[in-house]
């Protein structure tokens, strides 16, 4: 009995010892095992590298696959962003991204001019200094341009054909009557591509000028896009038969076979693309390694995929592949970008002003701008099909285009450092709210620019005949 009664004791004290070897076991695995796997994943962390660009799938995915297979081991994440939304999410983000990969060279000088860029003179061969007489790679070293980037129209045949609608070629074209409702654009805030195209007008014909041509062209829209990409996919879908665009979208688009084609108005600019190293990028030798490998004549290959369509920024590219007719040649076209000297450290001084006018002029007062100036465009029509003269006709558009034309602020007044340093803050449509002295601005920006489109529209309309 005392035998028997002892039993369940007994195995309960074995219990007990297996348990407290399995604890012992675990905690032997966890201090044995533990440093090993912390050290696997910072190996593997350190082979991760993190990239902002404003650049489609099509291109980036072709890249990260290729640099992947050729630094096994390496990672690479891809984070999108339009060229401004970029900007903002490195001032949040510096420490964790490694990369910066858009087209515009402004939005790298804005970086510069706040530190966040590393200097680093990739050691390529073949990559020349200049080109259409703009430097190739930033002077100081702290960006350097991987592909030539221009921008110019692309328009749809089928839909021009169908309307009898003429291809336009130069930037004037896109304010003619006719045009009203076909075009397709973005605006510079939502796109580091239009911003350049519209520096660029500003640059070559002046303050004035350059902004009226700007409304004009804007007032033929038939809607302003969320982003660059939606219109070259708008043209190609037929929801708009013209738009402006960087040339790679055009051909791009023409290479997967839409009825589509592109031009550069004499009036563009034709300058580098962009990659650079952040200031405190986590893995700073892949990063060199990736500027390496696009500067590759492997990585400039790449570029000519279809689906990619960009003008690699190597010479001996161009002269190794037999490409189509319609593709372009920078450096054998010689007046291609020749009529615009682009002056990027002015871009940079003023490059959320000029943004934030865009907005407030155009996205968000566009069926104002359209309204008056489809009643200007009647008229003009009237006074030109009738070959009679309508003076008190001719004064009503002449002074309307005044008041359409006139801008908030001057050229200097944009310029200035003190000024431009109010513009901190960004919009994503008009409803969006901004506070403190550029709230200010803004409002009373939006208080001139409708008043006078409003009063320009009122004075034509009273001066048009009956219908």
């Amino acid at each position: 009995m005392a035998f028997g009664s002892a039993q369940p004791y007994d195995t309960g004290f074995r219990q007990q010892l297996r348990d407290i070897s399995a604890k012992r076991l675990a905690v032997l695995y966890v201090l044995l095992f533990f440093p090993c796997l912390i050290h696997a994943t910072a190996t593997h962390s350190g082979q991760r590298l993190v990239i902002v660009t404003s650049f489609p799938e099509q291109m980036t995915g072709v890249f990260k696959t290729a640099f992947e297979q050729r630094n096994p081991g390496s990672m690479v994440e891809i984070i999108s962003k339009k060229t401004s939304a970029g900007l903002k999410y490195l001032d949040e983000n510096r420490n964790s991204v490694d990369l910066f990969w858009v087209s515009a060279p402004d939005a790298f000088e804005v970086l510069k001019k706040k530190g966040m860029l590393k200097r680093y003179r990739p050691q390529a061969e073949g990559i020349p200094r200049r080109l259409s007489g703009y430097p190739v790679n930033d002077p100081d070293g702290y960006y350097s341009g991987f592909a030539a980037a221009g921008y110019g129209v692309m328009w749809n045949r089928d839909y021009l054909q169908t309307r009898h609608l003429a291809a336009p070629r130069e930037w004037i074209d896109l304010t003619r009557p006719e045009y009203q409702g076909h075009i397709g654009l973005s605006a510079p805030s939502r796109s580091g591509t239009t911003h350049l195209t519209v520096e660029a007008i500003l640059q070559l014909r002046g303050w004035q000028r350059g902004w009226a041509l700007i409304k004009a062209m804007a007032a033929n829209a038939k809607t302003i896009t969320v982003k660059s990409g939606d219109v070259p996919a708008g043209v190609a879908s037929g929801e708009f038969g013209i738009g402006i665009v960087i040339d790679f979208y055009g051909l791009m688009t023409k290479a997967e076979g839409a009825p589509v084609e592109f031009t550069y108005p004499a009036e563009t600019v034709l300058v580098p693309a962009n990659i650079a190293i952040l200031e405190e990028a986590p893995r700073p030798e892949l990063a060199e390694r990736f500027i390496e490998f696009l500067l590759s004549p492997q990585g400039q290959q790449l570029l000519l995929k279809p689906e990619i369509s960009r003008l690699p920024i190597r010479p001996a590219t161009y002269l190794e592949n037999d490409l189509p007719d319609y593709f372009p040649r920078p450096y054998s076209a010689r007046e291609l970008g020749a009529h615009v000297a682009f002056d990027v450290l002015k871009s940079r001084r003023r490059y959320n002003v000029v943004n934030s006018l865009f907005d407030v002029m155009i996205s968000y007062r566009l069926d104002e701008l359209r309204a008056a100036m489809a009643s200007v465009q009647r008229a003009e029509t009237l006074i030109q099909s009738t070959h009679q003269p309508h003076p008190d006709l001719a004064g009503a558009v002449a002074r309307a285009r005044d008041l359409i034309n006139r801008i908030p602020i001057d050229e200097l007044t944009a310029g200035d450092p003190h000024f431009a340093a109010r513009f901190t803050q960004k919009r994503k449509k008009a409803t969006d709210v901004v506070t403190g002295r550029q709230a200010e601005i803004e409002n009373s920006w939006d208080t001139f620019i409708l008043d006078n489109y409003r009063k320009a529209k009122a004075i034509v309309d009273s001066a048009l005949p009956p219908e």
